[in-house]
């Protein structure tokens, strides 16, 4: 349970070996030490050095379990697991797929990839999370989304379509477990530097993941729904989503 000055006794991450999941959950450790569950693909290279990283950071325990976002069928027993040692206080949801945007939109296979994973596969987890914390009466969820999914653009449309599916359904989760104690942030960075965008020209207002764990952790304290990494994205997208198709279609973004 989170305690009397906030800070929060086990936390859940969903994308164990996740760079900006892993620097939010150290973000929580920075202020106390925690119980830390990574839930991570089988096989993953990354899952030994993940919870190492997590030990040096100050978590007291760290559990390593499977996690095949593919494979919804085993989701209700990756979530179980989860919570078989008891309350979960924050569930961060951290996975995703991307790829050649060229190629996605013309290949079926992997297409539905990106769409199973970034989108299907957080609903299931979402729903999931959702009934254990509406059953406990409290705990925070973090769901990762992105401003690519605010308005959806030509260059990226696959990868930008699957978060606005992801957006608008914790949004909507955040709203249904609100009467019951939980509460849902959906965290919208524009280009973060890390491995997964490592490929990519960086762009204006990219910003560290630090710097996305900072206002992640602390828009969820306060019970924010959502929170934009760096904050002037917000005002940039405000203007984005009004600007006419034909317009937008022109402009070098």
């Amino acid at each position: 349970m989170i305690n009397a000055v906030g800070n929060p006794q086990t936390l859940l991450l969903l994308g164990g070996t996740s760079e900006i999941g892993l620097t939010i959950v150290e973000e929580y450790l920075r202020k106390a030490p925690a119980r830390v569950i990574l839930a991570t693909l089988p096989g993953d290279p990354l899952r030994d050095a993940s919870a190492a990283q997590m030990t040096a950071a100050g978590a007291t325990k760290v559990d390593v379990i499977d996690f095949d976002a593919l494979d919804t069928a085993t989701h209700p027993k990756v979530i179980d697991e989860a919570w078989q040692g008891g309350d979960v206080d924050v569930a961060i949801v951290a996975f995703g797929l991307d790829g050649d945007s060229e190629e996605l939109w013309q290949n079926q296979v992997k297409a539905v990839r990106v769409a199973n994973v970034n989108y299907t596969a957080s609903v299931s987890v979402g729903v999931l999370i959702g009934e254990k914390m509406k059953a406990q009466g409290f705990g925070r969820i973090i769901a990762m989304s992105s401003v690519a999914g605010e308005r959806v653009k030509r260059a990226n449309f696959m990868y930008g379509s699957s978060k606005a599916g992801l957006d608008g359904f914790y949004l909507g989760l955040g709203e249904a477990l609100r009467p019951f104690g939980p509460r849902v942030t959906v965290v919208r960075p524009g280009q973060v530097r890390t491995k997964f965008s490592a490929h990519v020209d960086e762009a204006p207002l990219t910003v560290n993941k630090e710097d996305v764990a900072a206002l992640a952790v602390a828009a969820s304290n306060k019970g924010k729904e959502i929170v934009w990494a760096p904050g002037p994205f917000r005002f940039v997208m405000i203007v984005l989503r009004h600007i006419p198709r034909a317009i937008f279609r022109k402009l070098p973004i």
